[in-house]
């Protein structure tokens, strides 16, 4: 079976993916969701004609002239206005934010006005309407204000409360089912016996899932019995999950029953092994569960830097294709800081870590050991440098293309 191109895997991973459903939440559990719905705004932003800054607001005179001294009669503050008149030859003592009197039409900064007692001299041209917010001049009633999609950061929650949306219709957070299998695995905590090792991928992929603001189930670890395998994944194929993760056992080999154990289930497989390194075992297919749902099944490799690396490749943009997002791969242009050597037939992601330099360039240094069971090297990468398949060798100060991971 010819290895399938990584561009050609990730489309068929996501080309057919549905959004997921939507729920309603509070504005303070909205934090990292998606929008279902537009935002709307329910109020008027500025609410009001408010003044930009500290002053005096002042009317022109019925010639369209203003006076150069006024009597102070009032004042206005936010949250408190003024609610008398005010005629020619007068001004309210004002504050940043608050309502500006209809009778007023221009705002004179502290600055420009001498003060002494009841009476104030301005300096300078006063311009009409200046240091005047209008009503409505952030957003209007009814108004959309962020679309279907939109992923609610700190600036789109600050918005959400201003425009009067204390709850959201957002995207319910994808359910990611962490099966990790094999009799050399113990969980963290465990003391290893001779032969074992502790289970690091499931932490790992547990949190880069949350990272996506999404819902993480582990499963545990199975041991290596295709009966045992089986009734993990029923399990998850009974508890309303969208996707099953697999870690290891996807490999050819007389112990690696996972693809076994995930046929006998009545899994759809998609494609099996991609064209790069690390990550070449990556497994892709579906499982109908009993009310028709549709779960996606991630089978990752065992290594746990093939396991991260095709987490971040394909995983991701699952989950944001299942929130509704559109996934944009954080690819950019650097600078390499030393040689590297021509590359097979497969797609390489070289683990490395850049910085910026005083002109504010990225410069990239790939890492000393490429052995995808170093998680140390991974720990350090911030970055995968991406070498085609059959690329020829660079050198140092050459160009080249890296996935931002941090």
């Amino acid at each position: 079976m010819a290895l399938l191109p990584v561009d050609e895997a990730l489309q068929r991973l996501t080309e057919n993916v549905q959004t997921g459903p939507s729920e309603t939440v509070s504005i303070s559990e909205a934090g990292g969701r998606t929008l279902a719905a537009p935002m709307v705004a329910h109020y008027l932003q500025s609410p009001f004609d408010a003044s930009a800054m500290d002053g005096y607001a002042v009317r022109a005179n019925k010639d369209g002239s203003y006076s150069k001294t006024f009597r102070v009669i009032g004042e206005a503050a936010a949250g408190k206005r003024y609610r008398g008149q005010i005629a020619e030859g007068e001004a309210i003592r004002i504050f940043t934010g608050a309502p500006v009197p209809a009778d007023a039409d221009s705002v004179v900064i502290q600055e420009n006005v001498t003060r002494n007692g009841d009476m104030i001299e301005v300096s300078g041209a006063i311009i009409k309407h200046k240091h005047i917010r209008r009503a409505g001049l952030d957003f209007k009633l009814g108004e959309e204000l962020l679309p279907v999609g939109r992923k609610l950061d700190a600036a789109a929650l600050a918005l959400a409360a201003a425009s009067g949306n204390a709850e959201l219709q957002v995207t319910r957070r994808p359910r990611v089912a962490i099966l990790a299998t094999g009799d050399e695995l113990v969980a963290p905590g465990q003391i290893p016996a001779e032969d074992q090792i502790i289970s690091s991928n499931s932490s790992g992929i547990a949190e880069l899932v949350r990272a996506q603001d999404a819902t993480a189930i582990d499963l545990g670890i199975v041991p290596d019995q295709t009966d045992l395998i089986i009734a993990a994944i029923k399990q998850a194929m009974n508890d309303n999950v969208d996707v099953l993760l697999t870690l290891g056992g996807a490999s050819v080999g007389d112990h690696d029953l996972v693809h076994k154990a995930l046929t006998a289930c009545g899994m759809k497989l998609d494609f099996w092994k991609i064209a790069m390194r690390p990550g070449k075992p990556l497994m892709h297919g579906s499982l109908t569960a009993a009310n028709g749902r549709i779960i996606h099944v991630l089978g990752l490799p065992g290594n746990p830097v093939s396991s991260m690396v095709c987490g971040h490749l394909f995983l991701v943009p699952l989950i944001a294709k299942l929130s509704g997002r559109t996934y944009r791969a954080d690819i950019r242009k650097a600078t390499l800081s030393t040689h590297m050597p021509e590359n097979d037939h497969r797609r390489d992601y070289v683990r490395a870590e850049y910085i910026l330099d005083d002109q504010g360039d990225l410069i990239v240094h790939p890492l000393p050991v490429q052995d995808s069971s170093m998680l140390g090297m991974l720990a350090r990468a911030n970055a995968l440098i991406i070498r085609e398949a059959n690329a020829p060798a660079i050198n140092a100060g050459a160009t080249c293309q890296i996935l931002v991971l941090r």
